[in-house]
Formats: C-alpha cells, sequence, structure tokens
C-alpha cells in the first residue's frame, strides 16, 4: 500500500478523485490488486460492508493462486467463507 507522503505527491485533483475515508482507500487497493478498476465502486462498498480480515483473507488467497480471472475468484471467496450471509434477528 502506498504511504501518505506517495499519494499526496501524485494527487492532482483536476483528475483524481477524492478519497476521505480509509474504507474508500481499502477499496481502490482492492480494485487495483485484482486489476478490476471497473468496478472500483463494488470494492469500496464491499470495504464498508464487509469485516477487513475477511476482505484480506480472500485476497490473499487470490494473490496467491496466480488465477487470470481474479475479480471472480475474489467473488467467490468471499461467498465460500460466508461474507453474504444475512443475520437474522
Amino acid at each position: 500500500m502506498k504511504s501518505i507522503k506517495d499519494v499526496l505527491k501524485n494527487f492532482n485533483p483536476l483528475e483524481d478523485k477524492y478519497v476521505s475515508r480509509e474504507y474508500q482507500s481499502f477499496g481502490v487497493h482492492l480494485s487495483e490488486k485484482l486489476d478490476d478498476h471497473k468496478h472500483k465502486s463494488l470494492y469500496i462498498k464491499l470495504s464498508r460492508d464487509i469485516p477487513r480480515p475477511v476482505l484480506e483473507q480472500a485476497l490473499r488467497f487470490v494473490v496467491d493462486s496466480g488465477a487470470r480471472k481474479k475479480a471472480a475468484l475474489f467473488m467467490w471467496k468471499l461467498k465460500e467463507i460466508g461474507a453474504f450471509k444475512r443475520s437474522t434477528d
């Protein structure tokens, strides 16, 4: 992950989107690691709603696998872990 100094050095406010929360930064990091920049907003939403250790576990699995379709494998692993189960109150 980039340091704050590197981010600020390369930040162009006219072209870059503003990231104000930590979970947004992690969602962008996920989209970069999974080579899926098209669905950046999905990863930001996932990083907001799903606990960080679960996301990191799925990301480690994908990175270690060396798969061609990283995003699809990431979503499959999240489903296998049970990240999408609804809580019943």
